[in-house]
């Protein structure tokens, strides 16, 4: 490709890019629009500014981009959670390397490049990109070491800022633990693969932890195989219990149940003797057949559920298995019952399936890169020479524009392909999944952005040359500055058009509409709140450093590129985070050791392919002072490992015991043992919106019917009331919430 087929991608790219921010600018405004642009906002009822008038809201505007800049990291911080914090923190990191990186090599890296072999150069516009890069210097040329020192610039500026975000982003996580006292997974145990006893697993686990845990066990609550007769029971048994209260106070006399977060095993007190027949029926019987082997246990205290969930319970290990549980708005109930010895079966499945897709995407890869290549292609297929010979716009669009657009396109479906395959697998956490998918997603665009395309593009450009697997180092040193022309492309699509389309948000936005027109405003089909799709933006941004890092020496024309996707990056997720997605769970910072480690894989593979450019080019000075830089890395990401990622990892010990101090002291534990032992994670949850469940609400809230799973569907009948309430609320102060588009 030449410098007119970037040109006319970058001009494509450009128009949609300016189209969709001055869509966005106006759609913002727009009242109709509020729930798809301002979630977060008003999950939080927030407002502010004045009401726009009808001129202002048909005028695009950049309003935007100056309250996002404005945006510190505390109020990121404060709004998304740490997960946010941690995404922000990878964005400046990319951001601070990469200009580093784009002051030494574009003044000094690419002149050399450019000039770097004798030849004839053309007009800029006819010009092969490939000039750009080292593969224009020449073998044993004596300025090779000038790319060996950007390289060593280069490598101790990115361990140093590395250093830097490690040591931040460990006292930010310190302050998240410290700052979230309220967190009741910290005192909440998952058990699972819990043995039969005979009568029931409720049994077991209330012998159990009465027995080696008498001091610091709470209570528990017994898990339940998700079903549709379980929630039909208990509205029975809610209808039940009201009916029993029209005819006879029923006092004291109901005791707890264990659906909810209670021990007890009967629902009614067996002293007392119903007066009317058809209420003799035991619906303790019919849960009890429901139990699955898991459970949440409540301990006192922080320290002795980190105790309990770091401890092997049982000389065999598949038995009594325990680990921290997730916050109640964390946990995936669909997967928590999944026994425990069919977790590796699912795993390993997955895996295969996970092989089997990325072999399978090497097809459209392969096509991709016949496009890049089809300068190449033209000397074994003589019609193509036509295309070229007639038509100079449509063949710079083809090899320019048309192959990063269609792996695009094929890359749309890797996220939510992930994300299901990921809950297949069994995580107990929503955030987990998350995690997961992020990960999948990651190890699959490296593997088929980058090293498949590098791979299947050396072969056909030279076409007759058929490559082994000893070659594949020198493939790497060839194909990088070879496929620098291509990933341009990609940068300007994949990268510039969708920070675009992710302000604009065209499918939430057409699902809202949908629901607008053809369901009056129900969230049928939308959602009323997003969460951040960190399993597809933190790859990206990932996977654009390792493009960054890779090119960096070989081909600095990448670099202006990739700073500008960062800097609008910056921008766009930082309105997002403020105004659009709402934080409903948050892992604590987990994604920080995934952004490492691809950072430090990305800076040693950048001295790995230079290694082999410069062997090469014959270079044995350079090569031998690359080696030395390629091993002090290892040793820096084996510091970080020691030093600062087990923080991510693991729990603190001393904190946790600080923190029940302090809430022993001021009185908070209780209010926390109130909060576990009255249902703080329910299972199961009800639409029910009859009146006759109503009605009776104000004796529920008196203590009179106080079964935990009345409680639970009175709790789901008055989170139905509250939301109600909340929209009409929401009608009254119209204006008021439309102000927040100023």
């Amino acid at each position: 490709m030449n410098v007119s087929g970037l040109l006319t991608s970058a001009g494509i790219n450009v128009a949609i890019c300016t189209v969709l921010y001055l869509l966005y600018s106006v759609l913002r405004k727009q009242p109709g629009n509020i729930r798809v642009y301002f979630g977060q906002r008003l999950a939080q009822r927030k407002s502010i500014g004045e009401d726009p008038s009808l001129f202002e809201r048909l005028v695009p505007s950049a309003s935007w981009i100056i309250k996002a800049w404005q945006t510190t990291e505390e109020e990121v911080f404060a709004v998304g959670g740490l997960d946010a914090a941690v995404f922000s923190r990878v964005v400046v990191f990319s951001i601070r390397i990469l200009s580093v990186a784009a002051v030494i090599c574009i003044f000094l890296v690419l002149p050399i490049n450019y000039f770097g072999h004798a030849m004839h150069h053309t007009e800029i516009g006819l010009e092969s990109l490939k000039v750009f890069t080292i593969g224009n210097v020449g073998h044993r040329s004596r300025w090779l070491w000038v790319h060996c020192l950007a390289l060593y610039v280069i490598s101790f500026c990115a361990c140093s800022l590395l250093y830097m975000e490690n040591k931040g982003l460990t006292n930010m996580r310190l302050a998240y633990i410290t700052g979230s006292p309220q967190n009741l997974g910290r005192f909440t145990v998952l058990v699972r693969a819990i043995p039969w006893s005979g009568e029931s697993y409720n049994e077991s686990v209330t012998k159990f932890f009465t027995d080696y845990y008498a001091s610091s066990y709470l209570s528990h609550q017994i898990l339940y195989l998700p079903g549709r007769k379980l929630v039909s029971d208990a509205k029975k048994m809610y209808n039940s219990l009201n009916t029993r209260r029209m005819s006879k106070h029923c006092g004291s006399s109901i005791v707890r149940f264990g659906l909810c977060g209670v021990t007890e095993k009967s629902i009614r007190n067996p002293s007392e003797k119903s007066t009317v027949p058809e209420e003799k029926h035991d619906f303790a019987d019919d849960f009890n057949k429901l139990e699955c082997p898991a459970a949440l246990v409540f301990f006192r205290s922080r320290y002795a559920a980190l105790v309990a969930a770091q401890t092997l319970e049982h000389t065999n290990p598949m038995l009594w298995v325990t680990e921290m549980a997730p916050e109640p708005e964390d946990v995936l109930w669909a997967n928590i019952c999944v026994p425990y010895r069919l977790l590796w079966v699912r795993k390993l499945g997955i895996f295969i399936a996970y092989i089997a897709f990325l072999i399978f995407f090497l097809l459209p890869v392969s096509l991709v890169q016949g496009l890049v290549h089809l300068e190449n292609l033209e000397k074994k297929f003589s019609y193509l020479r036509k295309l070229r010979g007639k038509r100079n716009f449509i063949f710079d669009m083809v090899t320019g524009y048309l192959p990063s657009a269609m792996l695009t396109l094929f890359l749309f479906c890797v996220p939510p392909i992930m994300i299901v395959s990921s809950a297949i697998e069994g995580p107990v956490a929503r955030s987990l999944r998350k995690k997961s998918a992020c990960i999948k997603v990651l190890y699959f665009i490296v593997w088929n952005v980058f090293f498949a395309n590098i791979l299947s593009g050396s072969v056909l450009e030279r076409f007759d040359k058929i490559t082994s697997f000893k070659d594949i180092p020198a493939q790497l040193a060839n194909g990088v500055p070879s496929m620098a022309v291509f990933f341009m492309t990609y940068i300007l699509t994949s990268g510039w058009t969708s920070l675009a389309l992710e302000l604009v948000q065209p499918f939430a936005l057409l699902l809202h509409w949908l629901d607008k027109g053809l369901f009056r405003g129900k969230n049928v089909l939308s959602c009323e709140s997003q969460t951040f799709p960190y399993h597809t933006e933190l790859p990206r941004a990932l996977l654009f450093g390792l493009l960054g890092f890779t090119s960096a020496v070989t081909a600095p024309l990448m670099l202006p590129f990739l700073l500008i996707y960062f800097f609008m990056a910056y921008l766009i997720y930082r309105n997002q985070f403020i105004n659009v997605y709402v934080t409903q769970y948050d892992t604590g910072g987990l994604y920080w050791p995934i952004a490492h480690s691809a950072i430090i894989f990305s800076l040693m593979l950048m001295q790995v392919i230079l290694l082999g450019v410069f062997g090469l080019k014959k270079s044995a000075v350079a090569s031998g002072f690359t080696i030395p830089l390629i091993v002090c890395t290892f040793l820096f990401h084996l510091y970080c490992r020691q030093r600062f990622l087990p923080v991510f990892k693991r729990n603190f010990s001393q904190v946790f015991m600080e923190m029940d101090k302090q809430d022993e002291l001021s009185g908070k534990l209780e209010e926390y043992h109130d909060q576990l032992q009255s249902g703080a994670y329910c299972q199961f949850k009800t639409n029910s919106k009859s009146s006759s469940t109503s009605g009776n609400k104000e004796d529920c809230e008196n203590g009179k019917l106080n079964s935990p799973l009345v409680a639970q569907v009175k709790r789901s009948d008055s989170n139905d009331h509250d939301r109600l309430q909340a929209d009409e609320d929401s009608k009254t102060s119209r204006k008021e919430i439309q102000s927040i588009t100023e």
